[in-house]
């Protein structure tokens, strides 16, 4: 087995190179963490940040679905190879 096969079959078969994947996984991870921090702190103080975490989480699936389907006829093309 190829030494950077590890770091570059996942994001092959979604359709990035490992920099693309890198860089939608810290975009996708620090959003994440700051909507967790609001619904924590939602959690204490009802008040607050009453959308925030499920308004993150509809984004980031929406984003991540539309990527999905634009990409996916690129991916089924390679792994058809």
């Amino acid at each position: 087995m190829h030494p950077l096969r590890p770091f570059t079959e996942h994001p092959a078969s979604v359709g990035e190179s490992y920099v693309e994947h890198f860089g939608t996984a810290v975009v996708f991870g620090t959003r994440m963490i700051f909507a967790g921090f609001a619904c924590l702190v939602h959690g204490v103080l009802p008040f607050l940040f009453v959308r925030t975490g499920s308004q993150a989480i509809a984004e980031l699936n929406d984003r991540m679905l539309l990527k999905r389907r634009a990409q996916a006829p690129a991916v089924e093309h390679r792994l058809s190879l």
